[in-house]
């Protein structure tokens, strides 16, 4: 099993390039724009994957973060992937990952002090 840390550190980059990804789309331009949802959804389903393989005592830890909501998201996103609605994925992306990645990096910096956190995409 791969060290917690280090899904965290997953965690971060994705959220970072979905940061990327939206700095300069609007929410009709995303709705609209097929393989820029599919690339933001593709992050989010990592974000999931790596928040599933933390040990239920971490997430017991830090309650603060929705661990459940976030796996599953990514559950619906893999197995019933026809029933996501892109505004909801507009929703996770330019709301919920920027406030994961503050608290996942807080959660790193407090935790994991000698891990080198990814610079934070501009305009956060």
């Amino acid at each position: 099993m791969r060290r917690e840390e280090l899904y965290l550190t997953d965690i971060l980059e994705a959220a970072d390039a979905i940061q990327r990804f939206i700095a300069a789309v609007d929410r009709e331009a995303f709705l609209q724009d097929d393989l820029l949802c599919s690339a933001v959804l593709h992050k989010l389903t990592i974000i999931g994957e790596a928040a599933a393989r933390l040990p239920a005592d971490f997430r017991q830890r830090h309650p603060e973060v929705e661990w459940a909501d976030i796996t599953g998201f990514r559950n619906i996103a893999v197995h019933a992937y026809f029933a996501i609605d892109r505004s909801i994925v507009w929703v996770a992306a330019t709301r919920e990952a920027r406030e994961l990645r503050r608290m996942v990096a807080g959660i790193l910096r407090s935790e994991y002090p000698d891990v080198q956190l990814p610079h934070e995409p501009e305009g956060n």
